[in-house]
């Protein structure tokens, strides 16, 4: 997924832009041949997919050589925030990336093109890609996208820091307590080099507190979608995971977080151990000390648990070259297009049974062990509205990563407001 972090949008802004939007008829065009001729849009966010992207399009091209794609980057920050203006004035993209906590939203005010067609048509089979994915991006029992890759969670960890720390290579075996205690180890010995033990993104659940929640045997959000997860002792255990590792100096602060990304802290050498997933794999394997890098599964808590999520390319109901998109999104969701990106170590592909050039893509890293976490792997937490309270967790969580109030304090303050911003779905 990625970057797939959770989006921050302005939900009730988008649900009545989206609302209007939908209002508008539907564009429609001709049936696409080898012949046809067309430019279409095909926006994204990471740039460390972009060579294995441009690559998709130019064997997209071998069977339509007229048919023009555009590819669009946009930063993550700002993806969200530019597609709901489009979508306002009927401007979408022909063709995006959607993730789940968007994809509600964006399918229940008629944004998206149906894929049913593409289905009955069998250019497109749901059964080649995890179950799971097909059902994140489904709404009212119709199929809106087609699963491009998934994401699980890993300890990333440097052997050059572990070592000079005198801390251990971790194992799967490995639990809270060894992770914490090899993270104090490390922070405390090269502390003065500007060193610490852990760093992972805060600012959202999917690298850490969304699994460490799971792990203590707590929920994020109800199996049907209605009720908070977070007043539960377990959800409580699994912030305050983040909480103690920042007090006892493990871990940067939110601000130092802030100021330096998670990512940078790992690949410049400065970070014992980086929670983060499968779309790391590619930026990881350019750093300048990757041959120092690894992954091993997450630490226990209570049980083995990590999140997966998944992005998909959809179509905009409103594109003006429906068929060309069509023939495109098709393409994208092929064995060939979808192993393309696995052996560019772009991302690990949803099509059943390409994962294996994945996981060949960087010998030196132990991939598989983020497709073996889909054994314990629990479905990323979402709703019809899912920003309305993912927002509220980035307005109160910080207080209780910092320790300005009570972990206990906040988790309740924010099972409420979230259980209210559920009511209002």
């Amino acid at each position: 997924m990625k970057k797939k972090n959770i989006a921050r949008l302005a939900p009730l802004g988008l649900v009545a832009a989206l609302a209007l939007s939908a209002c508008s008829a539907n564009g429609g065009d001709e049936a696409v041949s080898t012949d046809s001729k067309a430019t279409i849009s095909y926006a994204v966010w990471d740039e460390n997919q972009v060579p294995a992207l441009k690559q998709n399009i130019a064997d997209f091209n071998k069977e339509y050589p007229n048919i023009e794609v555009k590819l669009d980057v946009t930063p993550w920050s700002q993806f969200w925030t530019k597609l709901q203006t489009q979508a306002s004035s009927d401007t979408l993209p022909d063709v995006f990336w959607m993730n789940g906590p968007n994809f509600q939203l964006y399918a229940a005010n008629d944004q998206l093109e149906p894929l049913t067609g593409l289905i009955d048509d069998k250019k497109i089979d749901p059964a080649n890609y995890p179950e799971a994915l097909d059902t994140l991006y489904s709404y009212d029992g119709t199929q809106y996208g087609v699963p491009k890759d998934f994401d699980t969670l890993g300890l990333w960890y440097n052997k050059s820091i572990l070592e000079q720390a005198g801390v251990e290579i971790p194992t799967d075996a490995w639990t809270w307590d060894e992770i914490h205690a090899a993270s104090k180890k490390i922070s405390d010995t090269l502390g003065d080099q500007g060193v610490y033990g852990m760093t992972t993104s805060l600012t959202g659940g999917q690298e850490g507190y969304y699994n460490s929640i799971l792990q203590a045997g707590g929920e994020i959000i109800s199996e049907d979608g209605k009720k908070s997860g977070y007043d539960s002792p377990e959800a409580i255990e699994g912030i305050q995971f983040w909480t103690d590792l920042i007090a006892d100096g493990s871990m940067p602060t939110l601000q130092q977080l802030s100021d330096t990304t998670a990512n940078v802290w790992f690949t410049s050498g400065k970070s014992g151990f980086f929670y983060s997933g499968t779309w790391i794999v590619s930026e990881l394997s350019e750093a300048e000390n990757t041959m120092d890098l690894n992954v091993a599964p997450l630490p226990k808590g209570e049980r083995q648990a990590t999140v997966i999520h998944g992005l998909a390319n959809v179509i905009s109901s409103k594109s003006k070259n429906k068929a060309a998109s069509e023939a495109f999104v098709t393409y994208l969701a092929s064995k060939e297009a979808q192993t393309t990106q696995a052996e560019m170590g772009a991302a690990n592909p949803a099509f059943n049974g390409t994962q294996t050039a994945f996981v060949d893509s960087v010998p030196h890293f132990d991939i598989q062990v983020l497709l073996d976490a889909q054994d314990y792997a629990y479905p990323y937490p979402i709703s019809k509205n899912t920003a309305a309270w993912t927002q509220l967790e980035t307005d109160l969580l910080p207080a209780a990563f910092s320790g300005d109030k009570p972990v206990k304090d906040v988790a309740n303050e924010l099972a409420t407001k979230m259980n209210e911003a559920l009511a209002k779905e």
